[in-house]
């Protein structure tokens, strides 16, 4: 059956290159696409008045309207937060209808697996950049150095959404590229990797103290802390005897003593509520934190709770953010991760000549004929501009890709799908090499 209609949920700065290949695409396949957001002005933004394309406004939460919109649709494609995923899975499954996202498998997700076979309904997941482009790129030289009769003994891999370097202009080196929100949540939790054959356990309150350097050319130095679960990729790459697995985040130097700093005082907590938070200046949230002196001041009671803040280069990166000032943050109900966010956003957000930078390296270490190599593979794209982004790009053109194989008829993989299978992972790499998403292999005898 020749499908030919494309449902998108959700219109933001990610949406923006998968949008613009679906419509750019339209005429040749005949595909007539519709994009919901909760904004309606978002998704007309995104359509551009393309004939191929309709607007309109969608609330995940109308039942009935999610039910009519996937009962049009021959493939539906969430752009909507992760955890909204699995409503329109759902619903997508009853109906026996394909469904794209970009995020990692939840359990939420996986438990529909069965299901979604027995109705021929293929769920595909993880066709973003991390997790997507990640899982593509590293399978396929997995798969390269086992063909070959390599075995595979460690595996880094690192990725990073940073600031372009001609637009780094404050001194964390870094903007948003990506969800404030996931930024300062990050790595909350124990950290678990194994490295040479043992297993290493950092808890958050250490995480940022635990952090290795890399230099990838031509960029320079950048520091590494490393993500939450790398073992878990172990049977998800076919690597379970593997000594070393670490799986990291990438910033430039200096951000992560100075990010130490909101850790260790609790600012980046999000289970409870402050009180009184929409009365707080930015200072007053800071000291909430510090005990009471009756003479010290906040900068003086700060840098004897956190040694690291008597460092002048971290104080100056506090200091830059406006945390010392005397003007309210203008939250009500709200965390300290939240109230934290809000301060950041104000400094760190991308400005209107910004251009980011997406940084992706992996590190093979495996044997061959008695002989050990390392192997490299990394890619650095930069974006053209706030919309159309290093990271929009990488997170929406595998996705839409994907969705074109699909409508084609070229992918038959039913269940919950990961792209960690040549004939799904060649096709898209081999595609997003057109569009200047490359990675550049050099390898050396250890």
């Amino acid at each position: 059956m020749q499908m030919s209609r494309i449902l998108i949920l959700g219109a933001g700065l990610s949406s923006t290159n998968l949008i613009e290949y679906l419509l750019g695409n339209a005429p040749a396949y005949g595909w007539t696409i519709r994009i919901g957001d909760l904004s309606l002005e978002a998704a007309a933004g995104k359509l551009g008045g393309n004939p191929n394309g309709q607007a309109f406004k969608f609330d995940i939460f109308n039942a009935e309207q999610l039910s009519a919109e996937v009962a049009w649709a021959d493939v539906a494609i969430s752009m909507l937060p992760a955890f909204m995923h699995p409503v329109v899975a759902k619903e997508c499954v009853r109906q026996g209808k394909h469904l794209l996202t970009a995020s990692y498998v939840s359990d939420a997700m996986k438990s529909l697996h069965d299901e979604a076979r027995q109705k021929g309904v293929a769920l595909m997941n993880e066709l973003g950049v991390d997790p997507g482009i990640d899982h593509m790129s590293a399978m396929r030289m997995i798969d390269g150095i086992r063909n070959k009769g390599g075995k595979i003994t460690g595996f880094i891999s690192n990725t990073g959404g940073l600031i372009a370097p001609e637009c780094d202009n404050n001194p964390w080196n870094y903007k948003f590229t990506w969800n404030p929100r996931n930024v300062v949540l990050a790595g909350q939790g124990v950290t678990h990797f194994l490295e040479n054959g043992e297993h290493k356990y950092i808890p958050y309150h250490r995480l940022y103290s635990n952090i290795r350097t890399y230099n990838i050319p031509p960029y320079g130095e950048f520091e590494m802390y490393p993500n939450r679960d790398s073992l878990k990729y172990r049977e998800i790459y076919g690597i379970n005897d593997i000594q070393t697995i670490i799986r990291g985040t990438l910033r430039r130097s200096g951000y992560s003593k100075a990010w130490d700093v909101f850790v260790q005082l609790g600012m980046t907590d999000d289970t409870y509520k402050m009180e009184g938070s929409e009365m707080l200046t930015k200072r007053e949230f800071l000291n909430s934190f510090l005990p009471y002196h009756p003479t010290e001041t906040v900068e003086e009671k700060l840098q004897r709770v956190i040694p690291a803040a008597q460092d002048k280069i971290i104080f100056n990166k506090l200091k830059w953010l406006g945390i010392f000032d005397n003007e309210l943050i203008g939250m009500a109900n709200a965390s300290p991760a939240q109230l934290l966010q809000r301060i950041m956003e104000e400094k760190l957000g991308l400005e209107p000549n910004d251009k980011d930078i997406l940084i992706m390296q992996h590190i093979f270490d495996y044997e061959l004929d008695g002989k050990k190599f390392q192997k490299k593979s990394t890619l650095t794209l930069v974006g053209e501009d706030t919309v159309h982004t290093a990271m929009a790009k990488t997170v929406g053109t595998p996705l839409a890709i994907a969705a074109k194989m699909l409508m084609t008829g070229q992918v038959n993989d039913r269940g919950v799908v990961m792209p960690i299978k040549p004939h799904l992972y060649n096709p898209i790499l081999n595609e997003l090499e057109e569009y200047g998403v490359k990675f550049v292999e050099e390898e050396r005898q250890l």
